[in-house]
């Protein structure tokens, strides 16, 4: 049942430890005398009840209740005392003090109970201090352990309530992580199909417009294509170049969506690089592709050309790419490229500029550069692009060739 549903906050389970107390104290009462105690009557019953009826509102304010039960314990004594002990009234509320963290009046309020009827008792009663003590003793021994039942189960409490506090910020730390990764992970995927998609669409678009202009002219494709026939040889590889890039983007589509599927290849990792994957052993391939497209390139390498880290080696493919289909889209048709790889001991620096005066800024500047920038810096690199004081556009990264 909701809390609010108890008048007060008192519960069945108030009602019955009140009755507990009671009980005990009317026992308490009942053999309690010595010298100037009050007669054993109806009276003496019924205020050793009353006294009890604060516990009631324990849950609600447990300090208050202290005071309250501290009160009626002076307030007996000095009215209508019965030698009764302090501990059947006091360690319930001592131990809901202790509960609630007022340690400091949970040990304070016994222990001046206890001393101001230690001073009552040999004043009047005349007892020797052994025997004043062993009457003490088992009050004592209550309030202690109400004390201590108290602070150790505040302790447990704080201690769960600090435990599942850790625990949840764990888990958003959990969340969050992989929220970071799950962008990451977008990031590197759009990146991808961004570099495939782009150069792919470059290369067809200009060697579709080759087959375009070609067809402008009246050939014929019923007899066998002759080294008399430039026009239909042209056409036909303009078609093939068209055929093969289309390959090559549907195969590095399908790994890119295989890695999404969950695939050969583990998340979160590019393409392997190598023979058969994206990497500089495909660079031949690459500049062939753009020649054909109409765009010869040369390319210088210097240095050592010992193999790299697969993350640096994919990203050296793919910001090349990205750099030559830039030529091809943005550059008048026919604008050589010139490659320039250095191998210096543990970078790897790459160039890719032409030098002509009509090249453009890239249009997608804002994916495109940003997407090869974001690729060198992942493999802690950098790159810089833009365009050359005479003319043209120069594309610049530096790749360490040990992995991070």
């Amino acid at each position: 049942m909701d809390r609010k549903a108890y008048p007060l906050g008192i519960r069945p389970a108030d009602l019955l430890v009140v009755a507990a107390v009671i009980a005990v104290i009317e026992l308490n009462v009942a053999v309690g005398g010595g010298t100037g105690a009050a007669p054993l009557n109806a009276k003496a019953y019924t205020i050793g009840a009353v006294i009890a009826l604060p516990l009631l509102l324990r849950r609600r304010w447990p300090l208050q209740v202290l005071w309250a039960s501290f009160a009626f314990m002076v307030l007996y004594y000095a009215v209508d005392r019965r030698n009764i002990s302090p501990a059947p009234l006091m360690a319930v509320p001592v131990y809901d003090a202790a509960l609630a963290g007022y340690l400091a009046w949970a040990i304070g309020l016994p222990a001046l109970i206890m001393t101001l009827g230690l001073i009552e008792v040999g004043a009047v009663g005349g007892e020797s201090t052994v025997v004043m003590l062993a009457d003490f003793l088992p009050s004592f021994a209550i309030f202690t352990l109400a004390v201590a039942l108290g602070e150790v189960i505040r302790g447990r409490r704080a201690l769960a309530a600090e435990t599942a506090r850790r625990l949840q910020f764990a888990e958003d730390e959990r969340r969050a992580d992989a929220a970071r990764l799950l962008a990451e992970e977008r990031l590197r995927i759009a990146r991808e199909l961004h570099d495939t998609v782009a150069h792919s669409m470059a290369t067809i678009t200009v060697q579709a417009g080759s087959a375009l202009h070609l067809l402008s002219h009246p050939i014929s494709l019923s007899h066998p294509i002759s080294p008399n026939e430039p026009s239909r040889l042209g056409l036909r590889d303009a078609l093939l170049a068209i055929r093969e890039t289309s390959k090559g983007a549907l195969g590095e589509m399908r790994t890119v969506l295989g890695q999404l599927r969950g695939e050969p290849g583990a998340p979160g990792e590019p393409v392997s690089s190598g023979a058969d994957g994206l990497g500089l052993s495909r660079l031949p391939e690459l500049r062939a592709a753009i020649a054909a497209a109409g765009s010869p390139v040369s390319v210088t390498i210097e240095g050592d050309q010992a193999p790299l880290p697969a993350a640096a080696d994919h990203a050296a493919y793919r910001i090349l790419q990205e750099s030559l289909t830039n030529v091809l889209r943005h550059a008048p048709p026919g604008t050589p490229a010139e490659v320039h790889l250095s191998f210096a001991a543990d970078i790897l620096t790459l160039t890719v500029t032409n030098d002509t005066s009509a090249m453009s800024a890239p249009a997608d500047a804002g994916n495109g550069i940003r997407g090869m920038r974001e690729r060198a810096v992942s493999t802690g690199g950098s790159l810089d692009a833009g365009p050359c004081p005479g003319g043209g556009f120069a594309v610049s990264a530096s790749l360490p060739r040990t992995a991070p």
